[in-house]
């Protein structure tokens, strides 16, 4: 007789887990407080470690036909310069093709969603607790029902109901930071991929499938600053005049409407994850911040992991300990480096900057910069 899980959480993370809980023999249940199924317009990272996760849940292949792979970036100087070329080291398969490929967040869940069927999940379900007994637990939702299993699976996000069910209220961290995305038409041969550094602002840009670019924008900021109060897109003009081609073409080609804003936040990492039949998995559990592009790989890691450890142990308590204690040590890490590289990034002072830049430049950067990103992105399924 097959088991019942409970996945709170419709997003990357939770179609992930819903796909490896399913090969690992459970019936499963997804419900999203959202209305409907989507992803916002914004491109997404996918390392090594997460491509091999996707195969492991047999969707790589389908993944691998819908983004672009390859691409080689570097971090430069507002006015173009090369400070330092991305490297992921010299262990196993170090070519582009084998490291990373970029596609749209919405393609993602969207293949995701077909690998595990769309009549899987219920949307405009909006989960506000959670109850436990010795055999089982209890999903409670806003319109009064609940839904029983011998699983549930916080895959919630940021501002996660199960987290918050399991371990208390606690406020996210600001990073310090703003962001803002987009994808847009546009000639990919043209774009210099990677990042730019500026003072207190970055601008990033990457080529995706169908002629189309992934673009973002960062500002230090006060927390809830908003937009200029000459609009987005006539702001972010502004605010990169003049840096090198084509990140001022980026902007213009791109409708206002088409520019997400939203500000960054992270957690400080727990010392466990799982309480009797429940556990987290991706935002809910290690939110992060963008600066590793790490946050839905190692989602999709947490959920072949999940799986692994539910399939080999009957017993689910002792199953989602031998989980959380497989993943919370290398995830802990991953959020660390990845505020590190915020903070590091979004330095203003003139000072610093000039010091930022001279450390890419040398070679000792360099190869610690290739060390942690062989670490990062090795298998760990």
């Amino acid at each position: 007789m097959s088991k019942n899980a409970i996945i709170i959480g419709g997003g990357i993370g939770g179609l992930a887990a819903a796909i490896g809980l399913r090969r690992a023999g459970f019936a499963v249940e997804i419900f999203e407080r959202s209305p409907e199924l989507k992803e916002v317009g914004s491109g997404i990272s996918l390392w090594r470690n997460a491509l091999v996760a996707l195969d492991r849940l047999g969707v790589l292949d389908v993944a691998k036909s819908r983004g672009v792979a390859g691409q080689k970036g570097g971090f430069r100087t507002p006015d173009g310069k090369m400070l330092l070329e991305m490297k992921a080291g010299a262990h196993g398969d170090t070519t582009a093709e084998g490291i990373i490929l970029l596609l749209h967040r919405a393609e993602l869940l969207s293949l995701l969603l077909d690998a595990v069927g769309r009549d899987t999940v219920t949307v405009g379900t909006r989960c506000v607790g959670i109850d436990q007994t010795e055999r089982g637990v209890t999903a409670r939702f806003e319109n009064g029902r609940e839904v029983s299993g011998d699983l549930l699976i916080g895959a919630d996000g940021l501002r996660s109901v199960v987290r918050e069910s399991l371990f208390g209220p606690a406020k996210p961290n600001y990073a310090g930071y703003t962001t803002w995305r987009a994808i847009v038409p546009f000639d990919i041969s043209r774009l210099s991929p990677g990042e730019t550094w500026g003072r207190g602002k970055r601008f990033g840009q990457w080529g995706m499938a169908n002629d189309r670019a992934y673009w973002y924008a960062t500002q230090t900021a006060s927390e809830g600053q908003g937009d200029p109060p000459h609009g987005r897109k006539q702001g972010l003009l502004d605010l990169f005049r003049c840096w090198h081609p084509p990140v001022e073409d980026l902007i213009e080609a791109t409708d206002e409407s088409a520019i997400l804003h939203n500000d960054v936040y992270d957690r400080p990492a727990l010392s466990r994850w799982s309480v009797g039949h429940a556990s987290l998995l991706g935002d809910a559990a290690h939110p992060m911040t963008p600066d590793m592009g790490q946050g839905a790989c190692q989602a999709i890691e947490d959920a072949v992991i999940l799986a692994d450890c539910l399939q080999a142990n009957s017993d689910i308590p002792q199953a989602l300990r031998d989980y959380e204690v497989r993943r919370i040590p290398r995830t802990s890490r991953v959020v660390r480096e990845s505020r590190r590289a915020a903070w590091i990034a979004q330095w203003s002072n003139p000072l610093a900057c000039r010091f930022r830049a001279a450390l890419l430049r040398s070679h000792y950067v360099a190869r610690e910069q290739a060390k942690q990103m062989a670490w990062m992105i090795t298998p760990q399924v």
